[in-house]
């Protein structure tokens, strides 16, 4: 879990930077690109060849999970305001949870509970009113949090069916490669020529890469073994408070610290509804971890 934690305070001080220096001032699809791209120069070094069924299968992963979610998550922003896109990005805890007991062929009203709880906690602490004129913008924005969690979900199966002689940093690789294949072309056809003007957007765009995309993937993937799919289901709306108090102490913004407080302690209990049961089956062989 400790690797979850790492990545989503990373991700908090990221989305900040994206929020203050990058957004309407560079190309979305740009800004992704170049993210992937030196996220795959970081892995590069370290690529083996591998079964041709298992780099495929990353490549897959790496195409959903980041490739087409960024190019869903970057559309939404043109159909909804911002305050709409994070309470609707609060349903992937229940689409992580339902997508791994599918393909597990079996129900764990725990984890569903401690991922709807989650959903709440979330809602709590962002929710704002809406627009009338919203459901294609949902629907964008669940098409993203279906990817992401597909991806979270494909990568932790993967990984404890498939163990591979090789450490995962050897294989993740495949993973920014297929990302890059649908990023790619999505930036020839669909970008702008609205590329950093500063040594400040170069430079923060190269910390995105290397770093929040680079090892901030990475290591939330690996982290995603070694958790139940619960307590993963519940991490990835712990960005919200995170990303909520980095604005608060670095940015001065105004925030409701009682609906903060209140959403942080429904998190909390939500992770203790994910604890496994004294005397049950061993967490690693039930859920999928892998050592």
């Amino acid at each position: 879990m400790s690797y979850l934690i790492a990545v989503t305070l990373l991700w908090a001080f990221s989305f900040s930077l994206i929020g203050v220096y990058l957004a309407g001032q560079v190309d979305a699809y740009f800004a992704v690109l170049l993210r992937v791209l030196l996220a795959l120069l970081v892995f590069l070094p370290f690529m083996r060849r591998i079964q041709l069924s298992l780099a495929l299968k990353l490549l897959v992963l790496g195409a959903v999970q980041l490739g087409l979610m960024y190019l869903f998550y970057y559309q939404s922003f043109l159909l909804l305001s911002v305050a709409e896109v994070l309470v609707f990005t609060i349903f992937t805890p229940v689409y992580i949870t339902l997508l791994y007991d599918a393909l597990q062929r079996r129900f764990r009203y725990r984890f569903l509970l401690a991922a709807l709880l989650a959903v709440v906690a979330a809602a709590i602490m962002r929710y704002q009113g809406l627009t009338q004129d919203y459901w294609l913008g949902f629907a964008v924005v669940q098409g993203a949090n279906l990817c992401f969690a597909f991806g979270q979900v494909g990568y932790k199966l993967l990984l404890a069916q498939r163990p591979s002689a090789l450490a995962q940093h050897q294989l993740f690789g495949w993973f920014y490669l297929g990302a890059a294949m649908v990023v790619l072309p999505a930036w020839w056809l669909l970008g702008s020529a609205q590329y950093p003007q500063s040594a400040t957007q170069w430079s923060i765009l190269l910390w995105l890469g290397l770093v929040a995309s680079g090892g901030g993937y990475y290591y939330w993937n690996k982290g995603a073994t070694l958790v139940s799919s619960g307590i993963l289901a519940v991490m990835n709306n712990m960005l919200i408070p995170a990303g909520l108090l980095v604005n608060i102490v670095l940015w001065n913004r105004n925030e409701n610290l009682l609906s903060l407080g209140i959403g942080s302690i429904l998190l909390i209990l939500s992770c203790m509804l994910c604890k496994p049961v004294r005397n049950s089956v061993k967490p690693g062989v039930a859920d999928g971890q892998t050592s």
